[in-house]
This record gives structure tokens, sequence and C-alpha cells, in this order.
């Protein structure tokens, strides 16, 4: 399974009232995959807010994006959690639904150990025909996936990428003993040209809800050798890269990128609780950050 170098993590639109915004969902999908360019979209991931989602809200993104993708772009169904058994049905419910391929988190809060975290990905994979890929988030999970068990489960045949946050040292040393067919994408938005030239495949990106276009552009020159406009690139998106995570203090995710796209006319409504939304001043930093990105 191809799933494509820009992939985005894709942010689950509200209503005012909280709950899933059908008509701006297929607004937003429309846009990321024809204005923004993604080869496929991360469905009810974090980014997704997956935490505050219902397994029937989750089952209903499936299909619905499923069915307005209508095979334009890979649909990857964000089925992770730290229940075993229960990612793994909910990753046969998310098959039922047609998605290509399931992204799989490491499992939070209970920190297994590297033998847990085999044993869990293994079972969920073995539970599906499915293209599976790996989540490996310390900053997010409190556990990492070792690169020796990253190489170990890319043994399994059905899994088959993960989405490597840990560092650029991580993203090598599983490119250099990863067997033919696995590949590596980069977690983090401002490390995916530096993940690129150590090999890495392309991004899982939350960015891409605003500057894909520019993304696949930098990714498509750097694949065509032309390093110079791809660090050209990579430069003018720098700002955007950090300040959607940083306002200039830490915000947690999606916050920025929701407001972001409010802000672009994609009313994507508010984030739900514990989340929060932007304060004034970051709204402000938001606001100003992209009225400087021009591409």
């Amino acid at each position: 399974m191809d799933f494509g170098r820009l992939i985005t993590a894709m942010v689950t639109p509200f209503d005012q009232e909280g709950r899933i915004n059908w008509d701006e969902t297929a607004r937003l999908i429309e846009y990321l995959i024809v204005e923004q360019k993604s080869d496929s979209l991360v469905v009810a991931g974090t980014t997704g807010e997956s935490p505050t989602l219902s397994e029937e809200e989750k089952l209903e993104l499936f299909a619905f994006a499923v069915k307005q993708a209508n095979g334009r772009s890979k649909i990857i169904a964000g089925t992770g959690s730290n229940n075993t058994a229960h990612s793994a049905a909910l990753t046969k419910q998310a098959e039922d639904c047609g998605v290509d391929g399931i992204l799989l988190v490491a499992p939070y809060y209970n920190k297994p150990n590297q033998e847990g975290l085999f044993q869990h990905f293994a079972a969920i994979a073995a539970a599906t025909s499915l293209p599976v890929m790996l989540y490996n988030v310390p900053g997010r999970t409190g556990i990492s996936i070792s690169t020796a068990t990253t190489l170990r489960l890319a043994q399994i045949p059905n899994i088959v990428a993960t989405k490597e946050c840990a560092s650029i040292d991580q993203v090598t040393s599983i490119v250099m003993g990863a067997p033919e067919g696995f590949i590596v994408y980069s977690g983090d938005d401002s490390a995916a040209l530096p993940a690129l030239s150590v090999g890495a495949y392309g991004i899982v990106s939350v960015a891409s809800h605003v500057c894909g276009a520019a993304m696949k552009d930098m990714i498509n020159a750097y694949i065509e050798g032309d390093t110079k406009e791809a660090a050209r690139l990579h430069r003018s998106l720098f700002p955007l890269f950090k300040g959607l995570f940083e306002c200039p203090e830490p915000l947690p995710n999606p916050s920025a990128v929701k407001f972001a796209l409010n802000q672009r006319g994609y009313i994507v409504g508010d984030v739900r609780l514990p989340l929060i939304s932007p304060s004034e001043s970051e709204a402000a930093y938001i606001s100003r950050l992209l009225s400087s990105y021009s591409y």
C-alpha cells in the first residue's frame, strides 16, 4: 500500500453544539484533497480529537470519509488506543467501513514495556488484512517504541510503515534497518525535510491543513534533486510549522490549526474539552502568522 508522500492528519469539524458538522467535514475533505494535495487522510487520529470521539462517531467518520474521498485519497483510520482488545475490535469495524489503512498509536498511560508493545501491535495487526502504520509519539503517550521493536514489528507482513516523532536519529536508525517495503514517515512538520534527507518517505502532517500544496512542492523538489528549492520552501514554511504548536507558548494540537482553518473560512468549530481554544493573545499570534505567510 502506497499512502503517498503527504498525509494530512485531519481535524474533526464540530458545530456550535459540539457535534460533528458533516457538511463542513465534506468541505474540508474536498479542500484537503483538491487544494492542499493530500495523498491520504488520517481520520479520527489525535489531531481529529480521537480521545473525545465516541466509537459511533469514529465509525461514522470512517464511512463518511471513504464515501467523500471516493478513491481520490486514501483514508487511514485512527483505531489505536491503550486497550488492545478494543483497538482490535474497532480496527475490524473500520475495515468494514472501507478504509484503506490503519494508524495505531503507541498505548498511552499504562506504559507497557517493549515486549508488551510488540504483542499489542502484533495482536491488532492480526485482526485485520489492512495495511497498518505504527505511530510513535513519546511526547503525548509517555512511552516510546524503540528502533528494535519497530524493526521487529516491520517483519509482520501487514505492518508496512511507521509515523515517527521521537527523533531524527530514530528515523535514521529505522530506515537503516527496515526490510524492503517498510517505510518511515515523519510525524513532525518541521522535521519533514530533514527526515527525507535520511531516507524517510514522507510526512504525516498537521500544518498541511493550511500549507499542504507548498509542502507537496517541497517534497517533490527534494525527490527531483532540487535540494536548494526544497530548503527554500522549508525555510518559508518553518514559521508555520513551529507557530501552529507554540503560539508562541506550547498550545495543544489541534487548537491552533482549528483556529487557522476557521480564519480561512473552513468553519471547523472549537475543540472539545479538556482542550480549549486559543486565548485572545494566542489567536492574535496565529492570525499574524497566517497573514505573513504567502505561497
